[in-house]
């Protein structure tokens, strides 16, 4: 299995790194790509030391089995055909191809088999904020069809990536020692702060994020369910969090889906309130899992039920969910 990281320097890239490795993936041969800025690098893989190559249109990715590619929109449309053209299954992390008809985009919790049908060679993971939410909601859908969702995110500083992260530390340091903090990631300060936009605004007053968790939920449940999201930036340092009310065709119990939950893919529980047990991002970095808790009827629907989720947005929200990807296609056998 020959195996290929583009945007190794990356957060994602090297959290790629990592999550290969501790699920002991199938590789004979690593391969690393960056830009400009990162090609020269070395990182250590199981032991070897490997230099990033830079990214460019010749041959470099004939023989690679799977690409994982996170560098970009830009850069994976600009580079998709290269990464493609002999064979190579192209697990891309950025949102250039993800509402795209004739690419697959899934979470293998809900919809592993689209990954079989990709014309262009091409599968987008999607955006993390949605990943998180279809894997509590597959749960609930197996009792019954979700009709629509209301869904308050609360992410991270991982979101922006590696330097947004180094940013929110810079702006805690400055702010106790009473510097001016730095502001350039974000469109305000951060730290002790939280901001409701992540991503442009749309004509319609939402964010391209939360048109992301719209669209992208059909996409990967196919399903008529509606979705309105408020996504929000908050002072935390990598898991994302996230408030949702849904409404199904019947009522649901709290037991139910609290058994759903139990025996869901991808999930756990943690959902004692008289022991003020409950998931937060504090305790659920590197953790592969989505966490619910607060699972409890909603009081202004008589079909509704509301909960709270927390899960690593880098890892499941991002590298995992492309590694899980691959192993599905591994272990039907689909990888050429």
């Amino acid at each position: 299995m020959k195996v290929a990281i583009v945007g190794a320097s990356g957060a994602v890239g090297q959290e790629f790194l990592r999550v290969l490795d501790e699920r002991n993936f199938p590789i004979d041969e690593l391969l690393l790509f960056g830009s400009q800025r990162s090609a020269g690098r070395k990182y250590t893989f199981r032991g070897k030391e490997i230099e990033v190559k830079l990214l460019q249109h010749n041959d470099d990715f004939k023989g690679v089995d799977i690409a994982f590619t996170s560098a970009g929109g830009g850069t994976s449309k600009e580079f998709a055909e290269t990464i493609t053209k002999h064979g190579a299954v192209m697990i891309d992390n950025s949102s250039a191809f993800r509402m795209d008809e004739d690419v697959p985009l899934v979470v293998p919790e809900c919809n592993a088999e689209d990954a079989l049908n990709r014309p262009r060679g091409i599968i987008a993971n999607p955006n993390c904020t949605t990943i998180m939410m279809v894997v509590a909601l597959q749960a609930l859908e197996n009792l019954s069809h979700i009709k629509r969702v209301h869904v308050a995110s609360y992410q991270a500083a991982s979101g922006a990536g590696a330097a947004a992260m180094a940013e929110l530390y810079e702006q805690y340091r400055q702010v106790l020692a009473g510097e001016k903090p730095t502001v350039e990631k974000f469109a305000y300060q951060l730290a002790f702060n939280v901001i409701p936009q992540i991503d442009v605004f749309c004509d319609n007053g939402y964010t391209k994020e939360e048109m992301k968790m719209y669209n992208e939920t059909k996409k990967i449940m196919h399903t008529d369910c509606e979705v309105s999201a408020m996504c929000v930036r908050v002072p935390s340092l990598r898991c994302h969090s996230e408030s949702v009310w849904a409404e199904t065709e019947r009522p649901v119990s709290v037991e139910e889906f609290q058994q759903a939950v139990r025996n869901g893919q991808g999930l756990q529980l943690e959902d004692e309130p008289a022991s003020k047990k409950y998931p937060m991002p504090l305790f659920h970095e590197n953790c592969d899992d989505v966490f619910v808790g607060r699972i409890r009827r909603d009081l202004a629907n008589p079909n509704g039920i509301t909960f709270w989720l927390v899960s690593d947005q880098i890892k499941k929200g991002a590298a995992l969910n492309a590694v899980q990807i691959a192993e599905y296609l591994i272990k039907v056998g689909n990888i050429k």
